[in-house]
């Protein structure tokens, strides 16, 4: 065997013996958690963390603003905008198109996030809240959307990345994303520009 051919065994060897496979053990992360904290105070760090990036938080006294958002889809739909829902109990206008690419006409879409994370307003969306109340929904939906709706419980928040992964719940093939905020660029001349390469707004309501 050329030493080459021997290099090359010796890396694919060290590889496979770090490769993360099923019967591996999932590191001890408790040394990361975070400390308790109320409802109150995660929902005011997730507000403050979501507007860092250019999102608004909407949410009522009652603490569920699935009225207000109801209002609000009755009035962009009464100005003509073409929305698509996949909350149940929320109404749009449009249905999913059988190609992804005709939903780039979409004006608001309408998505339910699995939870959040207050320290930088970042919402984790995966294959159970896209595909939603449609099972034909294409993932592509919160990117290629003029404007970005998310329903999020507020029991949801979660106060740093570190707690993340225990939310997640993700089986093979599965889809998931972090969205924070809307797409933002700063590449030409750090100018902060928004909407360049995907929606030009993020309204979380929380429920």
């Amino acid at each position: 065997m050329s030493n080459n051919a021997a290099s090359k065994q010796a890396i694919l060897a060290a590889l496979g013996r770090s490769a993360l496979n099923q019967s591996n053990l999932k590191p001890n992360l408790s040394v990361l958690e975070s400390t308790a904290l109320s409802q109150f105070d995660l929902i005011n760090r997730f507000e403050k963390g979501l507007a860092s990036v250019t999102g608004e938080l909407i949410y009522s006294d009652s603490g569920n603003s699935i009225d207000i958002l109801k209002c609000d889809i009755a009035q962009l739909i009464n100005q003509g905008m073409q929305v698509i829902s996949l909350v149940d109990g929320i109404e749009g206008n449009q249905l999913m198109p059988t190609k992804p690419h005709e939903l780039k006409h979409i004006d608001y879409a309408i998505i339910q996030a699995r939870f959040a994370v207050a320290e930088n307003g970042a919402i984790w969306v995966d294959s159970e809240q896209l595909n939603g109340i449609n099972t034909q929904t294409h993932r592509v939906l919160p990117f290629i959307c003029e404007n970005l709706i998310i329903v999020l419980n507020k029991d949801n928040i979660v106060a740093t990345m570190h707690d993340a992964p225990a939310k997640m719940q993700l089986n093979i093939g599965d889809f998931g994303t972090f969205i924070a905020g809307p797409s933002k660029t700063a590449d030409i001349e750090q100018a902060l520009v928004v909407g360049a390469h995907g929606a030009f707004s993020l309204k979380v309501y929380l429920v």
